[in-house]
């Protein structure tokens, strides 16, 4: 079965601090790098003020759900010298980071786990974006 990939929107600004961090590293340091920059080629990028309610962002608290599985988490994406920072972050780094940025409520999306096989990404929520918080 082929997966269509769903649209991807992204801030400006998580693409330029996203491609900074990327140009640092080195793919045996991160193997999912050619993968994150094919996301972020393939998104459409807007101004922070313009991105959609639903969409995840950097920092971004999303709610989804694994299928078939159906195991449900709440996480927040983030930087990777974030993770030992924020509590149930997931880093931008990880398979399922990555997976995550730029997708929509109701996306659902298909990444390789770590071992083999794949799993079905389901954004059933965003409880909090940083892009929607008012900054008087």
């Amino acid at each position: 079965m082929t997966f269509k990939r769903p649209d991807l929107i992204i801030s400006l600004a998580d693409v330029e601090r996203l491609e900074e961090i990327l140009d640092n590293l080195h793919e045996d340091d991160f193997p999912g790098k050619l993968d994150l920059e094919e996301e972020l080629a393939r998104a459409t990028g807007v101004p922070p003020n313009e991105v959609p309610p639903n969409v995840v962002t950097m920092n971004s608290t999303v709610y989804f759900e694994t299928k078939p599985q159906g195991k449900k988490f709440t996480l927040t994406l983030v930087y990777p010298t974030d993770t030992s920072i924020v509590k149930n972050s997931i880093s931008i780094l990880a398979p399922v980071g990555s997976a995550l940025l730029g997708l929509s409520i109701g996306d659902e999306i298909e990444w390789p786990r770590p071992g083999g096989g794949k799993t079905l990404l389901q954004i059933i929520d965003i409880t909090y974006q940083p892009e929607r918080t008012p900054t008087d």
